[in-house]
């Protein structure tokens, strides 16, 4: 499992002369690739690469999960406006914003709601919400963007409240399944810390295929999601490698290490991993006080890169409840692939 980096953590012994991005991807590489099994944390992936590889992803035919909850905000986004907002005006605030391509349906509906709106979305790509930000203000007249270039799992956030205004807090794509259950309640548990009483969240989730929720998923369709025919996902997943390389010095030979993704129905998660083809050696070079660290890995070996959590409707009940969420309404399509669930800050 990822053990995401504690805030402030101190990596002054790994290095000394890197921004605090910098050290935080220090910090995660020199943790996990020298832990048994060797582990990156999946924010690793969206540098500004890795970002533009996942809006590839995004519109790939296999990869289900975006249209569906696009589709999703489409039918209901007046009502989850509404209900979240009642008699107030609301504020919307995403964590993982990327470039907002769905949040554009909701801004627009709050638009029709409101006259104006404030939307604040936080991510660790400085170029996605840049992005964001030019293709709202331009597209949608009426919404002012503040974005906040912030890793909300590892420094703290912060969420404006115009006066009167309800917070409408976004987690969708199902960015919350890529953290342990354990992980998930904590991160939600902060978002909490940022709200108050009668605010909203709208979360995003991929259910899991079988049971009696879901009519019509496979694991094969799911699988297929995770490695796509145009191999654009396993791209995505050694561009890691390709940013250790680049801000760390390491020496990863992508043509060494392939993709893989499992699924393990014990977990009710898609394991992303990067396999070693053979027996090898990559440095970790060394920092201001560490000494370089050879990193040996058999062949079949693997560094485990991401999870993503599928879930049942239990399983998103549990999740919300010990972070002071009540569910309020759930959307599904009609295959029961994807589910956005609206819970009210209790």
């Amino acid at each position: 499992m990822f053990e995401s980096p504690t805030p402030g953590a101190n990596v002054s012994s790994f290095t000394q002369e890197v921004t605090a991005v910098n050290a935080a991807v220090a910090h995660e590489a020199y943790t996990g690739l020298t832990a048994s099994p060797k582990t990156l944390t999946p924010w690793l992936f969206y540098d500004e690469a890795g970002s533009h590889l996942f809006e590839q992803i995004t519109v790939l035919p296999e990869y289900y999960l975006t249209r569906t909850e696009r589709a999703l905000f489409a039918a209901h986004a007046d009502e989850i406006l509404e209900a979240a907002g009642g008699v107030q005006p609301v504020t919307l605030a995403e964590l993982g914003a990327g470039t907002a391509t769905k949040t554009g349906i909701l801004l627009a509906a709050a638009v029709r709601r409101q006259a104006s709106v404030l939307y604040q979305p936080i991510d660790v790509s400085e170029t996605s919400v840049e992005e964001a930000r030019e293709n709202i203000e331009r597209n949608i007249p009426g919404v002012v963007v503040e974005p906040q270039v912030a890793n909300y799992i590892t420094e703290p956030i912060r969420i404006e409240r115009p006066h009167d205004a309800r917070v409408l807090a976004l987690y969708i794509g199902s960015s919350i399944g890529n953290f342990a259950p354990d992980e998930a309640v904590a991160i939600l548990r902060n978002l909490r810390g940022q709200l108050q009483v009668g605010d909203s969240l709208l979360l995003g989730t991929d259910l899991a295929p079988g049971g009696t929720h879901n009519g019509g998923k496979s694991v094969a369709s799911l699988l297929a999601a995770y490695d796509d025919a145009q191999g654009v996902t396993a791209a995505f997943n050694r561009n890691v490698l390709v940013r250790l390389n680049r801000e760390l010095g390491t020496n990863f030979d992508l043509d060494r290490f392939r993709h893989r993704a499992r699924w393990n129905p014990l977990a009710s998660r898609i394991e992303m991993h990067l396999e070693s083809v053979g027996p090898q050696t990559v440095t970790l070079p060394a920092g201001a006080e560490t000494p370089a660290v050879p990193m040996r890995f058999a062949a079949g070996e693997t560094i485990h890169t991401e999870n993503s959590y599928k879930f049942t409707p239990a399983m998103i009940a549990a999740m919300l409840k010990p972070a002071c969420f009540a569910t309020s309404r759930t959307f599904m399509d009609a295959q029961n692939l994807f589910a956005v669930t609206l819970a009210t800050a209790v």
